[in-house]
């Protein structure tokens, strides 16, 4: 399985807020900013928002090796 990442095939920015987040994953928000907070979940920072980085999250996921 091919798991290269090319980020200029995006078409949009792949951000989401801790809320969207949260709702997509089926977590609160608390949790979310705890992730964040202990390094689980990587964010960029624009202005005072602090936004989930989804293309490292899904580049993360594809790398990660899994148990059978």
């Amino acid at each position: 399985m091919d798991t290269h990442f090319d980020a200029s095939q995006l078409t949009v920015v792949p951000l989401m807020s801790r809320t969207k987040f949260a709702q997509h994953v089926g977590v609160t928000e608390d949790t979310v900013t705890g992730w964040i907070n202990k390094g689980y979940l990587p964010v960029v920072e624009i202005g005072k928002y602090r936004l989930v980085n989804l293309a490292l999250v899904t580049k993360n996921a594809l790398e990660q090796s899994f148990y059978e």
